[in-house]
């Protein structure tokens, strides 16, 4: 393979263009296009610098008989899958639009008892004629159906970001240039990153207005109604921390930084052990309280409550993996 087929591949491998491999050059573009049409050869400081650039030895870059990569780097374990730079901003760009879907999801999942609380509270009111069979059963079909295009959603996202499920559970390293690029990215998404937080904690914390302004009044649908308004601002929150949260980890992942490190993804794995667990017995508790009692119209207590204690159990949780690690 001579060497202008060898710039061609590596700067394919890089998702460059010939004039943003000009520009990391400092040529001009047509002199990208002489070197990739054989119609010109490099001089050795610039065979050099392509070297550097690409990671690659100068000898794979100037002997013909050298097919395969050489890289620079003595260690690298040809075993090890390498992340390019188009791999990369496709990760990226996916997990952009996944943020969307998970987001989504976990607001229709936080949505979805609220037509059993109203119907539930409704079945109280004489005057609106619902029995409370009908308010449960009609509650219920709307809980599981708003659940289940949820776990839609989230079978979707998946079995998309299944291609990239390698960057979880296998080691791999990133080709020149990809460190870079990502830590451009983060640094021009902080800020964003930074609002969608901020903005996400502010509604979660201004979300148990609605339920307090409720106590005012006497009017148990009132209070539900309230508390439905509660749980729609605090959803909204949910929204703006997963979608700014999702797209930071992606940086974060390839960068192998924060819960992505070695370290951090022992305890990433722990804390989310500790918190489907702990979710999966509040639902438990709440179903079983509420089918034995058949007092759905109370037992919504079961979430705000849940959700106080949530934080206690993520200390908790984070005080356990310190000490055993």
């Amino acid at each position: 393979m001579i060497l202008a087929d060898k710039i061609i591949r590596l700067r394919k491998k890089n998702g460059w263009s010939q004039e943003e491999l000009a520009g990391k050059m400092n040529v001009s573009r047509q002199a990208v296009s002489k070197w990739e049409g054989a119609q010109a050869i490099p001089d050795l400081e610039k065979i050099l610098r392509l070297g550097e650039l690409f990671g690659v030895t100068t000898d794979y870059l100037l002997k013909d008989d050298i097919e395969d990569e050489e890289f620079t780097d003595p260690n690298l374990d040809s075993s090890v899958k390498r992340i390019t730079l188009a791999d990369a901003n496709e990760f990226m760009e996916w997990r952009k639009s996944a943020s969307i879907w998970i987001a989504t999801a976990t607001f229709l999942c936080i949505l979805s008892v609220i037509p059993l609380f109203i119907l539930g509270a409704a079945s109280e009111i004489p005057s609106v004629g619902i029995s409370e069979n009908f308010a449960g059963g009609v509650g219920l079909i709307a809980l599981f159906s708003i659940v289940a295009i949820a776990v839609g959603i989230y079978i979707y996202t998946g079995i998309k970001n299944a291609p990239y499920e390698f960057l979880d559970k296998e080691p791999f390293d990133a080709e020149y240039g990809v460190r870079g690029m990502v830590r451009e990215k983060q640094k021009a998404y902080r800020n964003t990153y930074v609002k969608g937080n901020i903005i996400g904690g502010c509604f979660c914390v201004l979300s148990p207005i609605a339920l307090c302004a409720g106590v005012f009044t006497e009017n148990e649908f009132l209070i539900t109604v309230m508390l439905s308004v509660t749980m729609l601002i605090a959803g909204i929150g949910v929204v703006f921390f997963i979608i700014a949260g999702v797209r930071w980890a992606s940086m974060q992942k390839l960068l192998k930084e924060g819960e992505f490190s070695v370290q951090g993804k022992k305890v990433s794995r722990v804390k989310e052990s500790m918190g489907t667990i702990y979710w999966l017995v509040v639902t438990a508790v709440y179903l079983g309280w509420s089918f034995v009692t058949n007092s759905w119209h109370s037992t919504w207590i079961v979430w705000p409550v849940a959700g106080v204690l949530f934080a206690a159990v993520m200390i908790l949780c984070n005080l356990f993996v310190d000490k055993n690690h």
